[in-house]
């Protein structure tokens, strides 16, 4: 009989760290996914910066002068006084106002709104969320079928608004403001692909395409894309906000979680649906017992636990309920060296964590083995 289950207080993602590579709206995703639990390791695998004499804003510039779209969506007010003062630098700035002065402008926020009107321009609604989001399903609630459509880009793509537009019938163009460069800080990338390979990160978030090759392409810089694709292919979750941003790694052969809409929040509740079902849980000395990345769930109790402490207890977790040796549990410490003492100074340390001790037996001159119950015995025999 299992003591009672504890009333949880901590979040779905409680005990499980979630590297982040997005460099816009980084804060907001790691918001969310703190609020929920998790420990957050971020990264961004880019840097964005503004294009001032960029080709390909020059040429989606002349195309909106020359075929003046139906409806244009400003999305931040940098990118739109960047791309009017682009425009200025051409000649081309009094030409492209006018042309937009005829034009449905939607402004994601005030600060965006602001810049429209400096612009001498009026935008026809702007959504009191500042969401992307709110500002996709008033598009489609309204009908884009046959729309001409120009978004101001800012760096990385918008998860799902270009791909939900053209499904709803609408062309689409991309005013691109702003180009992808890689981080001028790379040691916060390193030390995510180490985490990776390593095994200490649970999931891995991308919201953009650029975002994951980056990444892939600086593991193989230095020498780590074989291990880093292993850690990606078994261990470590790849969560993609969509299809698009999927695309680097289903090239290399990665599966990846994508949510059903395309939007940061969604792919947060996706985590807290997906990270907790791979956990393993056992039956052990009449308690739950649920591994997860960092920590350990006791009867719903969540037990912070050392890392050397977690690695052992994987270890046990690998054949619950057989005993395993000292010297294999040497082998599952990260740096221990040979001497087995290190094993009983880590097992010490993880049975305070637990807060109970008789969770793990210790087997005089053998080793150590999970307290499964007996009932389980059958079921765990082959793990």
């Amino acid at each position: 009989m299992y003591e009672e289950e504890q009333r949880p207080d901590h979040g779905p993602l409680a005990g499980f760290t979630v590297g982040v590579t997005a460099a816009r709206r980084a804060d907001e995703l790691g918001v969310l996914l703190q609020r929920r639990g998790a420990a957050v390791l971020h990264a961004p695998a880019l840097r964005i910066v503004p294009l001032a004499d960029d080709s390909e804003l020059l040429a989606a510039t002349k195309e909106i002068i020359e075929q003046v779209p139906d409806i244009v969506v400003a999305t931040t007010a940098i990118g739109f006084r960047g791309w009017v003062e682009a425009a200025d630098g051409w000649g081309l700035g009094e030409e492209l106002l006018s042309r937009l002065g005829g034009v449905r402008i939607l402004a994601r926020g005030p600060k965006v709104k602001g810049a429209v009107r400096a612009a001498g321009l009026t935008e026809e609604w702007s959504p009191s969320s500042e969401s992307m989001a709110e500002v996709l399903d008033r598009l489609l609630e309204e009908g884009v079928d046959g729309l001409r459509i120009a978004i101001q880009l800012h760096g990385e793509p918008l998860p799902g608004f270009v791909e939900s537009l053209r499904a709803g019938g609408a062309e689409v163009l991309g005013v691109p403001v702003y180009r992808w460069m890689p981080p001028e800080d790379i040691a916060p990338v390193d030390r995510l692909l180490d985490a990776t390979v390593a095994r200490s990160l649970d999931a891995v978030t991308f919201t953009s395409a650029p975002a994951a090759a980056s990444l892939l392409s600086r593991a193989e810089e230095r020498g780590l894309l074989d291990e880093v694709l292993a850690a990606l292919s078994h261990d470590v979750l790849p969560a993609c906000v969509g299809p698009v941003t999927a695309l680097p790694l289903q090239s290399r052969g990665i599966d990846t979680i994508q949510p059903e809409r395309f939007r940061l929040g969604p792919l947060v509740q996706l985590l807290c649906q997906e990270l907790p079902a791979r956990a393993r849980s056992f039956p052990v000395a009449g308690h739950r017992v649920e591994i997860r990345g960092h920590a350990v769930l006791v009867d719903g109790a969540l037990k912070p636990v050392p890392p050397a402490g977690m690695s052992l207890l994987r270890a046990l977790s690998h054949r619950p309920g057989w005993v395993v040796a000292r010297a294999d549990l040497l082998r599952a410490l990260p740096g221990s060296g040979r001497d087995e003492h290190a094993v009983e100074t880590a097992m010490a340390r993880l049975r305070t964590a637990l807060g109970t001790p008789k969770l793990i037996q210790t087997v005089v001159k053998r080793g150590y083995r999970l307290a499964l119950d007996p009932s389980a015995e059958t079921k765990y025999a082959d793990a």
